[in-house]
């Protein structure tokens, strides 16, 4: 029952399933996800905890960057079920389109000048 609610809870945010989306076919830096959501840094994170806790997403660390990949294909049988489900009934959706086309704009900087930006803007926020 556990991993159902967290499986159902982790799906019930639009974000969330951008996230899925934006990393079906690659794994993106936590900066990355930040841009493509133009959300706060801490957003992300608690997102990206959420969908982690529902094993919908895997992590790994390289050096001070963290990168997210969808679970492979060992996972739950449900979440495999819910990955594609989302990808299926969702593949024409016109913000998964506009994600999908700024994505590439993103994908197109270099990921450790895109997240010395993002950190540079965390920390004009602050003061």
């Amino acid at each position: 029952m556990r991993d159902f609610i967290f499986l159902t809870k982790a799906l019930s945010d639009k974000n969330r399933i951008r996230i899925i989306l934006a990393l079906k076919e690659r794994e993106l830096c936590v900066c990355q996800i930040t841009k493509l959501l133009n959300l706060a840094p801490s957003t992300v994170s608690k997102h990206l905890s959420i969908l982690n806790q529902a094993y919908l997403i895997e992590s790994r660390k390289e050096g001070r960057w963290v990168y997210y990949r969808l679970a492979n294909d060992k996972t739950f049988h449900s979440v495999n079920q819910a990955i594609n489900w989302v990808m299926n009934s969702l593949v024409n959706d016109s913000k998964i389109i506009e994600d999908k086309k700024h994505l590439k704009e993103i994908l197109k900087i270099d990921a450790e000048e895109l997240c010395k930006t993002v950190i540079k803007n965390i920390k004009k926020r602050r003061n």
